[in-house]
């Protein structure tokens, strides 16, 4: 934020001297968020809710392109349901609300505020699912679900927050597991060409899975802090849930067989991700192809002739080229550029009577500050990839970051060093024993992320922990 600016939006605490309260200060005063009166409940502001709309209307895109249909399920569970499948259930037992009261009247049995949906989806397909016409069943959800957190901060773990969760069953083992890395490709493509933000893909470790799965398969993000962000996950699910549900389908050679099932999913946490991944001291950086407005036209001087109305008719003009807005606004003009960094829309463009008779604007990027004069005859044609080039370049300034913070250890003290000096990702030999997984955990207090699919480099022949003989390489990191 330009220095005498300061006074006119209110400072936020540098990212450099308090991560956490920079965090903090940017939903606040982007206004993205607001606290309500329920304790890890927040109140998603409008600015806030026009970046998750575009989240969903392109994932939602996406999701039907691969044959993705969208149903609604009940927000209730009930407990008898729940218990079906116990791993699962044992999972969320600790972050589960109850409703135990329908009016002043005890229930009979108490329901579960869904957490996630796979027993209401299993419920519903063992009803649907008779033969192997029926498969597959390929079906999304897009609804808020509660878990008790004890411990909240905006967006990256709230005790209500939205998400969509795909549900899907199929005839085969090999087409269950297809579509489990098909949707976490799917996350890590959307990541990468919207949000502009790099993500690691591979496969949780045992101890890391989600709760009742074969296998879960995840994208992780490095935020500027060098903490690790989980950003979506799929997760394989094989016949388990089939079992437990009796989901149950005749095939052709009209013998039964049990579905396989897969789940995924991606919630409001990217937000945050967006936030931690391109912010910087001033506020919001969004990349062009997730923000809400993407030009902000700013009139300098507009209360002279003719200035508010040439304003007007370049954003008009623009708004059928990209997403722009006319801050017509009785406040100064510094004021105004203090409020479009902060809320981080990717340009500005100053227009004042000078620019008007010269022919002229000026095109400020949000990303590096940099000021380009641009004819009004071509600003419709040259803005959108003025648009462009900050995506691309936002992406890569991210990609080089993450990858100036992985880190090789290749013995225990080299870990324990790095845990403590380095932030960013650690890659290590893992000899595939969760007691060793417990102690990295414990005395570190660094988690195995991820064991990435593109890369296993035998960095090491021995456990990055015990010494013992390893082949799996692991993404060890802090993490949100």
């Amino acid at each position: 934020m330009a220095k005498d600016n300061k006074k006119l939006v209110e400072a936020i605490t540098s990212m450099d001297e308090d991560f956490a309260q920079w965090y903090t200060d940017v939903v606040k005063k982007a206004e993205l968020i607001d606290y309500s009166s329920v304790k890890g409940c927040m109140i998603i502001k409008p600015a806030g809710y026009a970046i998750w709309e575009n989240i969903q209307k392109e994932l939602d895109r996406r999701f039907k392109e691969t044959g993705v249909e969208n149903v609604y399920m009940p927000m209730f569970i009930p407990e008898s349901l729940l218990e079906k499948e116990k791993d699962h259930v044992e999972g969320f037992a600790p972050e589960v609300a109850w409703v135990t009261h329908g009016g002043l009247n005890p229930l009979q049995e108490r329901l579960c505020v869904r957490p996630t949906s796979e027993t209401l989806f299993c419920d519903f397909y063992k009803n649907i699912i008779q033969s192997y016409r029926d498969l597959p069943k390929v079906y999304n959800q897009w609804c808020s679900v509660v878990r008790w957190e004890k411990e909240t901060r905006p967006f990256l773990r709230s005790r209500e927050f939205l998400w969509q969760e795909g549900h899907t069953a199929h005839a085969t083992a090999e087409e269950a597991e297809e579509r489990t890395v098909q949707m976490l490709n799917l996350y890590a493509d959307f990541c990468e060409e919207v949000l502009a933000m790099p993500v690691i893909r591979g496969r949780k470790t045992e101890k890391e899975k989600f709760a009742g799965a074969e296998a879960t398969y995840t994208i992780e993000a490095l935020m500027h802090d060098g903490k690790a962000l989980q950003s979506g996950t799929s997760h394989n699910f094989g016949d388990g849930f089939a079992k437990a549900f009796g989901i149950q389908y005749t095939d052709k050679d009209n013998k039964l067989q049990y579905v396989h099932q897969t789940s995924w999913g991606m919630t409001t946490r990217l937000i945050g991700a967006i936030i931690m991944v391109h912010g910087d001291d001033s506020g919001l950086v969004l990349p062009p192809r997730i923000a809400p407005v993407q030009a902000m036209v700013i009139p300098i001087q507009q209360h002279k002739e003719g200035v508010l109305e040439k304003a007007q008719e370049v954003c008009e003009a623009l708004g059928k080229v990209c997403r722009a807005k006319l801050d017509d606004s009785d406040k100064s003009p510094g004021w105004k550029f203090s409020e479009q960094e902060m809320r981080g829309i990717p340009v500005r463009i100053e227009l004042g009577p000078k620019d008007i008779e010269a022919g002229k604007c000026v095109v400020v990027r949000r990303d590096t500050r940099e000021k380009l004069e641009i004819s009004l005859d071509e600003l419709t044609e040259k803005l959108p990839v003025v648009l462009e080039t900050i995506q691309k370049e936002m992406f890569e300034r991210a990609k080089a970051h993450r990858d100036a913070h992985i880190w090789d250890a290749h013995n225990y003290d080299e870990l324990k060093d790095i845990a403590a000096n380095k932030p960013g990702f650690i890659r290590g030999m893992w000899c595939e024993d969760q007691a060793c997984e417990d102690k990295i955990k414990e005395e570190l207090a660094v988690t195995s992320r991820c064991m990435p699919f593109s890369d296993q480099e035998q960095i090491a022949s021995t456990c990055v922990c015990c010494g013992k003989p390893a082949h799996k390489l692991v993404y060890w990191g802090k993490a949100y």
